[in-house]
């Protein structure tokens, strides 16, 4: 069995299908392309395909990553060629490359991501600014999200790591955002605007980066 990691982008075409269609998808792709796509064993394979962190409906990205199993060895450029013919539009391979097949998974390995996000606002540039330091100072911020019937409570504060404004334009600002991404817990982009007390669902969300624990990879573009 051979293991390539794949870095890809994910465009508004496809911004609103979920995590599993996702997979499907890379899943539907591979088989069309003839690449020989490996399967778990038992009564039930499923195809060992899998992507370091589940991407939000509607966000797009600069910096996904998925991990594809293959029975043989086939190189990275004929990985490439094969799948370009079959991929849809709204997902577009930067980098192919092999990885040791014993490297810890990518959904252990992801500690944070980095997003753009555009929202609209009457506020100037001074009181976004002012915002941010304020949120940043606090040390705790209790909050509460629905899901389904259940109700969680956490400290939202422990999953931001840092906040900045990137520029703005006439009636939005974009902010970025880096978030806690890993098994302890994931920041929501959307939530982090209402507490910096912005109203109203967000005009965009796209991450552009990811950062990994094990040698401390961070996939572009990202800020400093």
């Amino acid at each position: 069995m051979y293991r390539l990691r794949v870095r890809f982008k994910r465009g508004e075409e496809i911004k609103f299908i979920s995590h599993l269609d996702l997979i499907r998808l890379w899943q539907r792709a591979i088989h069309r392309s003839g690449l020989p796509l490996s399967y778990s064993k038992g009564f039930s394979p499923h195809p060992k395909i899998s992507l370091a962190a589940a991407l939000a409906v509607g966000v797009t990205s600069d910096a996904e990553l998925a991990d594809i199993y293959l029975d043989r060895l086939v190189s990275p450029h004929f990985f490439v060629a094969s799948l370009n013919q079959q991929l849809p539009s709204g997902i577009e391979i930067i980098q192919v490359y092999p990885i040791p097949i014993d490297q810890p998974s990518l959904q252990s390995q992801t500690s944070s991501a980095e997003y753009s996000i555009i929202v609209e606002t009457g506020k100037e540039m001074e009181e976004i600014e002012s915002s941010i330091s304020k949120l940043l100072s606090r040390e705790h911020i209790p909050w509460q999200h629905q899901r389904d019937k259940c109700t969680r409570c956490y400290d939202l504060r422990e999953l931001i790591y840092d906040l900045w404004l990137i520029d703005k334009p006439d009636h939005y600002c974009i902010i970025g955002m880096r978030l806690r991404c890993d098994s302890s817990g994931s920041g929501r982009p959307e939530q982090v605007a209402i507490a910096m007390g912005f109203n109203g669902i967000p005009k965009s969300i796209h991450r552009t980066g990811l950062f990994m624990k094990q040698g401390k990879i961070k996939i572009e573009n990202s800020h400093e």
